[in-house]
């Protein structure tokens, strides 16, 4: 019985004594070193030179331990020198030791597409030299020091947000002229026509298809429309053909010059008295400004208000110069679909002085710098003013409630 004990003590002691080393084996082990020579997918998001810089180009690998076994290259470029239009051209390369080689043509221009690649890794790090032809024109390839990216780090950096919002429960996020359409690629052109002698106005930034549109195969059109129109031109979008998603997205409001208030006293039936309500935020900012009425308008696309005031200028009294002041602004319901709630935001004031007297003019030029971010022509209080003749809200950003 006693040596069965201390051959028991001894194993016991053996294995307390293995046991530190097998937990720190086990600690250090990695998936790559638990399945040697596993299939895996590589990425490369950038090869320097193509296109003086200005390709956007992804390498997918898959590889069998270090050999590569399959390679395909994305190319997205301009059509031409300093062109905002781009086309694309996708091509399975060849694998021979460590040359890469493939043909394919391009997918807007249709040009024929010729690439041949060596491939050298140093340590973590890839070199890639060689030619990519593109119609008669050739790319010489010298890019070295790349690094590459594992499938998660890859897809992580491809997710992009349209900010499109179908359905917001409100405008606090999004702003109520603002819309936007994401049609596929070859319904676009049908789409962009059938919008032609419509109410809207196209961001033309928004024409311009970049390599994430190429690649997803959509393009995401932003459009400017008058807020009591939006709800009913978004169901008719929607129904389109090649329209695959619609809906609000970010615009010309500012909430902090933002106010809500009650629609009773400022609707005829189920539309907004416009006349009205701009005679009364118009009275208010000439009191504001110290300036004169003008003109008050809406423009028949948007909805956008302008307002013109004219006063003295003070600078230099005696040669009666005028400032015109300019003051667009914004009224709509204060969320989607049936409310109580109005919303007008009134952007800041842009100021332009002239020599308006009779007789000879003074010629001037406004030469001053523009104003550093965040920075606002001061308005005298009419926000403030606004919203207590409106008895309305004012935004709480710190609160993300209405105050």
């Amino acid at each position: 019985m006693r040596a069965l004990l201390v051959c028991s003590t001894a194993l016991l002691a053996v294995l307390l004594a293995a046991s530190p080393e097998t937990a720190s084996a086990q600690m250090k082990l990695s998936p790559k070193a638990a399945s040697p020579g596993g299939v895996e997918t590589r990425y490369f998001t950038s090869i320097d030179g193509l296109m003086d810089g200005n390709a956007d180009v992804i390498l997918k690998e898959t590889r069998q331990g270090k050999t590569v076994t399959a390679a395909v290259l994305d190319v997205c470029y301009p059509v031409a020198k300093n062109s905002d239009r781009k086309d694309r051209f996708v091509v399975n390369l060849q694998v021979a030791g460590q040359t890469l080689t493939g043909t394919t043509q391009s997918v807007g221009e249709k040009a024929p597409v010729s690439v041949k690649l060596l491939r050298k890794q140093s340590g973590d790090t890839f070199e890639f030299r060689g030619q990519i032809s593109i119609g008669q024109v050739v790319t010489e390839v010298t890019s070295p020091d790349n690094s590459d990216l594992s499938e998660k780090e890859f897809q992580d950096n491809q997710t992009s947000d349209d900010g499109i919002t179908p359905q917001p429960k409100d405008f606090t996020d999004v702003s109520p002229e603002a819309i936007a359409v994401k049609v596929k690629l070859d319904a676009a052109t049908d789409f962009l026509k059938s919008l032609k002698g419509q109410d809207v106005e196209v961001t033309l930034a928004s024409l311009t298809v970049g390599c994430d549109a190429l690649r997803a195969g959509e393009q995401t059109i932003n459009m400017s429309v008058d807020p009591e129109r939006a709800g009913a031109l978004l169901a008719k979008f929607k129904a389109t053909p090649g329209v695959t998603a619609a809906g609000w997205t970010a615009g010309m409001t500012e909430m902090d010059r933002t106010i809500r208030f009650t629609a009773a006293d400022w609707r005829e039936g189920d539309k907004i008295n416009r006349t009205k309500l701009a005679t009364a935020v118009s009275n208010v900012l000439s009191r504001t400004l110290a300036a004169k009425p003008v003109s008050q308008t809406f423009s028949p696309a948007t909805g956008k208000l302008k307002l013109v005031f004219k006063r003295p200028n003070l600078d230099f009294p005696a040669l009666e110069l005028t400032d015109t002041i300019e003051i667009t602004g914004l009224v709509s319901p204060d969320k989607p679909g049936s409310t109580d709630k109005l919303m007008l935001w009134i952007g800041s004031p842009a100021t332009t002085t002239a020599d308006e007297g009779t007789g000879a003019k003074l010629n001037l030029s406004d030469d001053a710098s523009v104003d550093e971010e965040g920075e606002q022509p001061d308005d005298n209080g009419s926000i403030e003013a606004l919203a207590k003749e409106l008895k309305g809200q004012r935004w709480d950003a710190d609160k993300s409630v209405w105050k």
